[in-house]
């Protein structure tokens, strides 16, 4: 369904700009009143990463007059690869300012404002309150959270964007005019089930494929042309090159938007999503060692079973030394349980310590009660003991 335009059209435009937006103007749909409304809105991207790398600079090239970029992250060489952003000589620079550098350079007509700080319950409803639209392109589920009630409580809309390896998902969430991501997701999936990004990878040309989505979705919105995805579910599959809409129905038992919501104020999103299961979070009690110890512990001939519980992949990469590969999932679901040692200590670790975690509440479970797992995983024994090894 066509929406209203969300803004007001601005004044006038400057000749340069008529210049520079002139393929926008000659398009009737879009014409000198769509192009004066981009230019009086107001919309933040939260994030300037994978997603919002294409995002904040589609919306710059678009001409969207005031851009708020909300990121505490610095570059990392590792973003280099789908953050585009972002470039060689800005590794670690803070992101927000890389990013508000290359919108500078896109068009200097944008106005870009710079929140360079964490967004949480503190801050969101002040943050959000300064724009008309906000883009959706956080990695984690506590703040997906957190960014749609917040919205909803503001009623505001906002352009939701997902992405995992070759699949993307893309859909614009406003509750005064349909569905918000819980009546989508109601509930977090359980820890350690969906990997981010950073355990499962993503192919970098997805982020410009749904980023690009979400600006598209943004303009339509702000000017008040064609039919936005609210109420629809864009779902992309790279390999197979096929998109799929999906419709989404406003949920009348949404705990945020429904008529009878009891999530009313702003809750502990940490806490809803959780970052390991309660089993993962008991079984680590007394059960954890740092790389440090586990150094000490190989230097000194202690009989133990290291065990890489991260994918094939990712062991390819990089991993410790004499340590042997049993993904996680194998673990979980006891179709490796047989291959657990019984004698020696078992030694779990994996990227960062979620996994390893979630495969220690398993073994323990089978009755390996002596099990341990590496705080901080194969990233910590890189930071601690051999520097010369490669991150990811």
């Amino acid at each position: 369904m066509s929406l209203p335009p969300l803004v007001e059209p601005a004044s006038e435009l400057s000749v340069d700009e008529v210049r520079r937006y002139s393929r926008h103007l000659i398009i009737p749909d879009v014409a000198m009143d769509g192009q004066k409304r981009l230019k009086n809105a107001k919309v933040l991207c939260v994030g300037a990463g994978g997603l919002g790398s294409p995002a904040l600079m589609y919306l710059a090239a678009a001409g969207v007059g005031t851009i708020g970029i909300a990121e505490f992250d610095t570059v990392d060489e590792s973003n280099l690869q789908r953050q585009i952003i972002h470039g060689q000589s800005d590794i670690g620079r803070p992101k927000s300012e890389s990013a508000a550098a290359s919108i500078r350079e896109i068009n200097p007509y944008v106005d870009v404002v710079i929140h360079n700080t964490v967004l949480d319950n503190d801050n969101v409803f002040e943050i959000f309150g300064q724009y008309d639209l906000i883009i959706d392109g956080t990695d984690n589920f506590a703040t997906r959270y957190m960014v749609n009630d917040a919205a909803v409580l503001l009623g505001k809309p906002y352009v939701w964007g997902s992405i995992y390896r070759f699949d993307g998902q893309a859909s614009v969430f406003w509750a005064d005019q349909g569905p918000c991501y819980r009546c989508l997701y109601p509930e977090p999936p359980p820890p350690g089930m969906v990997p981010s990004c950073a355990e499962g990878g993503v192919l970098g040309v997805l982020c410009a494929s749904i980023g690009s989505i979400q600006v598209t979705e943004a303009i339509k919105l702000l000017t008040g042309i064609g039919d936005p995805l609210v109420g629809s579910l864009m779902v992309y599959d790279a390999l197979e090159m096929t998109y799929r809409k999906i419709k989404v129905r406003k949920d009348p038992n949404c705990a945020v938007c429904g008529p009878n919501a009891t999530v009313t104020e702003l809750i502990d999103y940490e806490d809803f999503c959780g970052s390991v299961t309660d089993e993962a979070a008991e079984a680590v009690i007394g059960s954890t060692i740092t790389a440090r110890e586990l150094e000490a512990w190989i230097k000194e001939g202690r009989d133990i079973d290291l065990i890489d519980v991260r994918e094939p992949a990712e062991y390819e990469i990089v991993r410790i030394p004499g340590s042997r590969l049993i993904p996680k999932g194998d673990i979980v679901s006891g179709a490796a349980l047989a291959d657990l040692p019984t004698e020696r200590q078992a030694v779990f670790y994996c990227k960062a310590g979620v996994r390893s975690a979630e495969a220690l509440a398993a073994a323990k479970a089978a009755g390996l009660k002596n099990a341990v797992h590496v705080q901080g995983g194969v990233l910590s024994w890189i930071n601690q003991v051999d520097p010369s090894l490669p991150t990811y």
